[in-house]
């Protein structure tokens, strides 16, 4: 097959088993195995060795460079400062803590070499970020335990990385030296290489960006080339420093404090969906059988120890004297799903340890994939009982989130807020948030449908989404891309303006459901405008009755004892405890 071929059939099945998870809301990892497994062991339509031959091992560590850089990206220090003690403990005290005891667990479960056993346990460290955020709002975990599984993902994500590449240059610098003293000048070396080229190439970068010596619109590429460059260039001068150069170029950038850090945080979200895409589809392709049928028994002992013995050992005596309860403790030792960087990682430092003449390095990839294969499994199914075992099921009032700020949608939040409903108001626009910091509610500057909101925010609390900007394409794109993870049925949009069925509408299929009766956004304003505010009325009648007695009223939610629904065009049911949430004339004394 030729290779342009190949280019295009790994980029369908990656992009398009992402696409398909989406759809299907389910974590792509999966998929992705499925897709790669299935081109390449199974029907032999894959296969990236013949293909693509000498090219196929640059192909890949050029990807991992950039995903490690990407991972080095994320890791901002004053974030992590400003993280709970339980998230620091599990990064200062856990990853190497959890290296330690993966290493162990690798050797003496799977019955690799120290070497290789040293290298995987550095990449086990990292819990995957893309694959928690699902399961946290799967099961609706209680705020403190979720957030702490969330940041450790996020956080560990760069540093478990960091410690594969460690690992990996003393296993490089032993390998190659005669004596361990030349073996630790080796090491030195190529620590002093790749921080300085990595600290000079980031603080260049940020230099050079803060100054506006490159525009705007080149940012991304210039980006994109000096990762190249810098990789190529100390991995050319000292074999093996360029992956840890790169990570910390990221890590130098991270903390910068660039005014166009959202812009460079786009080419992060774009070009590592493409190459982590197609760097899975390349590995699970290049399994073949005779690999595949040397995971025996000790396979599953080596996935048993990781999960039931170093993982609650980690967190047992990382999480220790944290104020965490122990029900607390064994969810999140318990929810710890590897991802597609350890599998990125391990595929690349798996040649690479055989090209070093450690045979068993061939099975980092295969044993990769099984354990994220497994953990991912494991915790897609059990997270929901086991959480609702330990009685950490969250039982407050499913919160509302309101992305556009104006007049009316934060009289609207401050209702919600006062009925005892958690409520956020999301705006891109720092003066539109303005009334609703000045009432103390909750508020996300920012871009809803970045990575960086999917990052910073803890959407677990809320179950509800009404896209309420005065845009229709807007509106439409926020609920179709919050559709898969709130459900389609909790996404509301305010009433579009159509032209009366012209083609220049947005499909009917896109979008959200009609919020509130239908009514425009135009209207809701005026309305606002003209003194009406949202009030909370009792409903001791049928809806049809009380509808007509509130004719001049647009009802927005049913509240209930601990649960909210809002109204769109159908007839919702009501109960004689029941009060409706209305916007219209405030007459003297609210209900309530």
């Amino acid at each position: 097959m030729e290779p342009v071929v190949l280019f295009a059939l790994i980029g369908v099945l990656g992009i398009g088993a992402q696409w398909l998870a989406w759809r299907l809301q389910m974590p792509a990892i999966v998929l992705m195995l499925g897709a790669g497994l299935l081109a390449g062991p199974v029907t032999g339509l894959l296969d990236p060795a013949e293909g693509f031959g000498d090219l196929l091992r640059p192909i890949v560590a050029v990807a991992v460079a950039v995903i490690l850089f990407e991972g080095g990206l994320t890791l901002n220090i004053a974030e992590l400062r400003e993280a709970r003690p339980a998230v620091r403990r599990l990064v200062f005290l856990g990853a190497p803590l959890g290296w330690l005891l993966s290493a162990l667990a690798i050797h003496y479960g799977a019955g690799l070499s120290w070497q290789s056993s040293a290298v995987f346990g550095g990449i086990l460290v990292v819990t995957g970020p893309t694959v928690i955020t699902p399961l946290l709002r799967q099961a609706r975990l209680k705020s403190r335990p979720a957030s702490v599984l969330r940041w450790e993902a996020i956080v560990n994500d760069p540093v478990g990385a960091l410690c594969a590449v460690l690992a990996f240059e003393v296993v490089a610098a032993l390998s190659g030296a005669s004596t361990l003293a030349k073996a630790a000048e080796h090491f030195a070396l190529g620590l002093a290489v790749a921080g300085v080229a990595g600290y000079a190439a980031g603080r260049g970068i940020a230099w050079a960006f803060r100054r506006g010596e490159v525009p705007e619109y080149m940012k991304v590429p210039v980006l994109f080339g000096a990762v190249l460059a810098v990789y190529a260039s100390t991995d050319s001068l000292l074999h093996e420093s360029g992956l840890l150069a790169v990570t910390v170029m990221g890590v130098v950038l991270a903390n910068a404090h660039l005014p166009s850090f959202d812009e460079l945080r786009r080419f992060k979200e774009h070009v590592t969906v493409i190459l982590v895409s197609g760097v899975f589809i390349l590995l699970a392709a290049s399994l073949n059988v005779e690999v595949l049928g040397q995971l025996d028994w000790r396979a599953g002992l080596f996935i048993a120890l990781i999960v039931l013995v170093a993982r609650p050992v980690t967190v047992a005596l990382a999480l220790a004297g944290t104020g965490l309860s122990w029900q607390e403790k064994t969810i999140v030792a318990w929810i710890a799903p590897r991802g597609i960087v350890a599998v990125a990682v391990a595929g690349l430092f798996g040649q690479r340890l055989v090209e070093k003449g450690i045979e068993d390095g061939a099975l980092l990839t295969p044993l990769a994939f099984a354990l994220v294969a497994a953990t991912v499994v494991l915790s897609g199914f059990t997270i929901r009982p086991v959480a609702r075992a330990l009685g950490l099921v969250s039982t407050d009032v499913p919160g509302v989130l309101i992305v556009g700020a104006s007049a009316w949608s934060v009289s609207m939040a401050q209702a919600l807020h006062g009925a005892g409903v958690p409520v956020l108001v999301a705006d891109r626009n720092w003066h539109r948030l303005r009334p609703a910091r000045e009432a103390e509610l909750p508020v996300f500057h920012g871009e809803i449908l970045s990575e960086a909101a999917e990052h910073h925010l803890d959407l677990n609390a809320y179950e509800t989404l009404i896209a309420a900007s005065d845009n229709d394409a807007y509106n439409t794109l926020v609920c179709t891309d919050f559709a898969p993870e709130f459900g389609r049925t909790n996404v509301f949009q305010v009433g579009r303006e159509t032209d009366g069925g012209s083609q220049r509408d947005l499909p009917a299929t896109l979008g959200g459901r009609p919020f509130a009766e239908g009514v425009r956004y135009v209207e809701l304003a005026a309305r606002r405008t003209k003194g009406e505010g949202f009030v909370l009325r009792p409903v001791n009648v049928d809806w049809a009755t009380w509808r007509a007695d509130h004719a001049g009223d647009v009802p927005v939610a049913v509240l209930r004892k601990n649960t909210i629904s809002m109204i769109g065009t159908a007839t919702p049911s009501v109960g004689p405890e029941d009060r409706v949430l209305t916007l219209g004339a405030v007459e003297g004394q609210v209900d309530r």
